[in-house]
Order: C-alpha cells, then structure tokens, then sequence
C-alpha cells in the first residue's frame, strides 16, 4: 500500500500544481490550526476487501488474494470568500476554486493506475463535510483492485 499511495501523491503533485499540499491523512485537518498549506489533498486507505486467489508455491506468501481497495482523498480549502450574486466576479471564481480541483484531480486521477498488479482508479464517491471553522472540505473516494497479493 506503501507505493500505491506514493505514486498517488507523486501524480497529484506533479500534475495538480494548483494543489499546495499533498500528503498521506493524519489527521492535520483535525487540530486546531492545520498544518497544511492551502489548498490541500489528503490520501488515506478506507478499506480494503479481500478475496482468496488459491495456492501459488512460487509465491510467498503461497495463498494469493485480490484486494479492494478504496482510497479516500480529502480536498480542503479555508474559504475566505462568499459566492453571492452580487459579489465581485473574482471574489466569486475564488469561492467556487474547489470545484475547479475537484475536477482537475479527477481528470488525473480517473483510469490512473496506481501501481503494478492494479486495476484503473474508478471514482466511487463525493461527499461533502460541514465545518465551522472557514474549511471548505469533501471526500471523494476511488476503488480499484489489487490482485495476487
């Protein structure tokens, strides 16, 4: 899991530089004053379900799986500014902003192939998370499959 969440990150780096910073979740969005750079994308393992292959004596270890895998990131941006009707056009480009990554991870990311032995990353999910604190922040989740692990 190690490589696949490193070339995940790698890809987001090299690819979405409107992203400030992005790193593994743990648990930065949580403390009192994060410490991330905005905007950010967290990566974090979900949940991985796994399904008996059968037996391979040249393996080690000898009894393969399939794995399914689903792969949480977290889009965050500390929303300064408000989308009203009758805001300045740039004031409302910058409020709608997380939109525009959301998308552009997900041209990155979609059909990416996150490491040797994997399936193409499907997106799965999006939700949304209420905050208090000026955080603007969603889930989006991507499945794909290991197998012969």
């Amino acid at each position: 899991m190690k490589v696949i969440l490193q070339n995940i990150q790698n890809k987001l780096t090299s690819e979405v530089t409107d992203l400030k910073y992005v790193d593994e979740d743990w648990g930065q969005l949580n403390m009192y004053q994060p410490p991330v750079k905005w905007p950010c994308c967290l990566i974090d393992v979900t949940a991985i379900n796994y399904t008996h292959l059968g037996i391979d004596r040249t393996k080690v270890p000898q009894t393969r799986q399939t794995g399914k895998i689903a792969v949480k990131l977290t889009l965050a941006n500390l929303k300064l500014t408000n989308s009203s009707g009758m805001a300045p056009q740039s004031q409302k480009d910058q409020a709608w902003f997380i939109w525009d990554l959301a998308n552009k991870i997900h041209e990155k990311l979609h059909g990416f192939c996150p490491g040797e032995n994997c399936t193409k990353m499907m997106r799965n999910n999006l939700q949304r998370s209420v905050r208090d604190d000026g955080v603007q922040e969603y889930f989006i989740t991507y499945n794909f499959e290991a197998s012969n692990v």
